[in-house]
């Protein structure tokens, strides 16, 4: 097998008896012209790692879905692309949005392509979608969510490249005038949000022809990903675009503090319009007309910058490095409020919604180590008066070892009872059913653990992509059958246990919040219902988020 990346495709093989319609034979009309995809597995492929000889599962890979956002697109909404004539050859990705690069050996700020993998034998299979966000910074083209396995599953699979940091969040007095003169909100900053919202229009108007059922879209993702989909369930303007969401290391309660330098976060628009004024002059011009005449490798000095170091309370006590100045803004537009309020009012759009965490993520990193000193001076500076409390619940023994072990046992006790309390408050004003996991599978051939992102290749079914890097055990492929389980019922049917035809088959039942259970569902090394952590452990940080002002 060959792994995909900007230049190479899977092999094709010809293993279909001729006459049976497949999508990757045809050419497929879409908004902006006409495209052609290919076959994607190889017989070896589907053999190896799917037991299969044959499949109808094709991919067509940079389809543009808007115009280029260079220049004078540069913070607009996406604007609609020039359409074409001749068939596009849907064969290799687009480039990415800068400052993409770390993923994709180029970037273009005409970069706004998606990509589609369909099992559908023909244009009316009526599939359920599944639409995957990326980290921030990160590219469509990363094999961690390729999405041939989940195909398989009979889920079309569409991911897309998003404009991010400056390119997607710069917020301007000049913008806000131009926003309220065009739409009547004077607003600015949410551009990369805007970028879902226009692929989820496309998705409307034509996955249909590529065997898709637009009634039946569920947004998911991971990280800066996932709060994509959390700004979409709070957002009237993605109303009527999907049906289901998945925050995969996302959703976190408002009175989180580590809220403040995750993906999931937000600015106020006084602060982003600081922000956004302060860039422009360090570019020498004073006005968003003059950035737009400035070239790519201009506007990339200081897209990605993060708020500096300001005190140890950012970068230690809170275990969430340094925020990124250039992030989505509160601008009572594309996120009409704040956190605490929807979760208060009720979602804008009231969907079933997976969440969950990772075992060694946000603060429970592996690599994460301190001296006995150091962890009592960082955990009394974000305790206070609950510090003794802490100490006894969490003590630092006499070493190193010790001292970094509670401080990762308390990072991971604090991401189930957060991802927890927000599905306990969630049930108290929305219908639709909150599901929350915790991951604690550490992939083979690597040393981090059950690493952020870590979950992605196996709920994804995208083993069959990553066998290169990881020597996966055949638990690995079990648990990625497992977990891919969960996520395509949840896309065909809303409930992660039902594929369908009313049958968990052999998944472990997962049942969603209930408002008083205090578990979350184990998936990894062991499937079930687990204790969020010990009482007095929810208690002392419950206690903790109630001392603290929300998002």
């Amino acid at each position: 097998m060959r792994l995909l990346t900007t230049s190479t495709v899977l092999a094709v093989g010809g293993l279909v008896q001729q006459g049976q319609a497949q999508l990757y034979d045809k050419v497929i009309q879409t908004q902006y012209g006409p495209v052609k995809g290919f076959e994607y597995f190889d017989q070896s492929t589907l053999e190896k790692y799917f037991n299969v000889s044959t499949s109808n599962v094709a991919a067509f890979l940079g389809i543009p879905f808007a115009a280029d956002t260079g220049y004078q697109n540069r913070w607009k909404a996406p604007q609609p692309r020039e359409p074409w004539n001749e068939t596009l050859n849907a064969t290799d990705f687009g480039p990415g949005c800068p400052p993409s690069a770390r993923d994709s050996p180029s970037y273009s700020e005409d970069c706004l392509s998606l990509n589609i993998w369909t099992n559908a034998a023909t244009a009316n299979a009526s599939l359920p979608v599944l639409v995957w966000n990326q980290g921030s910074d990160e590219t469509s083209n990363k094999t961690w969510w390729y999405g041939g396995g989940m195909a398989l599953k009979d889920v079309i699979f569409v991911t897309f490249n998003r404009r991010d940091d400056a390119f997607g969040y710069l917020a301007h007095p000049d913008l806000n005038a131009e926003s309220l003169a065009t739409n009547g909100h004077n607003a600015s900053g949410n551009y990369g949000i805007l970028d879902h919202l226009e692929v989820l229009k496309w998705v409307q108007k034509n996955i249909a022809n590529f065997g898709g059922d637009p009634t039946k879209v569920t947004v998911a993702g991971q990280s800066f990903g996932s709060s994509q989909a959390y700004h979409a369930v709070n957002s009237d303007l993605f109303k009527g675009y999907f049906r289901g969401a998945i925050a995969q290391s996302g959703i976190r309660y408002p009175y989180d503090t580590l809220l403040a330098g995750l993906a999931t976060s937000y600015v106020n628009m006084s602060t982003a319009l600081k922000n956004g004024v302060n860039y422009t002059q360090s570019h020498n011009v004073s006005t968003i007309a003059e950035l737009r005449t400035l070239s790519t490798d201009e506007i990339l000095q200081g897209s990605s910058d993060r708020v500096g170091n300001e005190s140890i309370y950012w970068i230690t006590a809170l275990s969430a490095g340094y925020p990124l100045k250039f992030k989505p803004v509160l601008d009572g537009y594309a996120i009409p409020m704040r956190y605490i309020d929807e979760l208060h009012a009720g979602p804008a759009n009231d969907v079933p919604l997976i969440t969950g965490n990772t075992r060694d993520e946000s603060g429970a990193e592996v690599s994460a180590s301190y001296t006995v000193a150091e962890y009592k001076e960082y955990c009394a500076i974000k305790y206070g008066n609950l510090s003794t409390e802490y100490f006894s619940l969490y003590p630092a023994g006499d070493n190193t070892t010790t001292a970094s072990a509670a401080w990762r046992q308390a990072a991971t006790d604090t991401s189930l009872i957060s991802s927890w309390a927000f599905g306990t408050e969630w049930v108290k004003s929305a219908s639709s059913p909150f599901y929350t996991y915790y991951w604690d599978h550490a992939p083979p051939s690597q040393d981090q653990g059950a690493f952020h992102q870590s979950e992605i290749m196996y709920a994804m079914n995208a083993l069959y992509a990553n066998a290169d890097t990881y020597a996966f055990t055949d638990y690995d492929y079990y648990l990625g059958k497992i977990m891919s389980d969960y996520w395509a019922n949840f896309v065909k049917t809303l409930d992660p246990n039902d594929d369908g035809t009313g049958s968990s088959g052999n998944l472990t039942q997962w049942s969603p919040n209930d408002g008083t259970a205090q578990t979350v569902m184990h998936v990894g090394d062991g499937f079930g219902a687990t204790k969020i952590a010990d009482s007095e452990k929810v208690t002392l940080i419950m206690e903790y988020f109630a001392q603290q002002s929300p998002y």
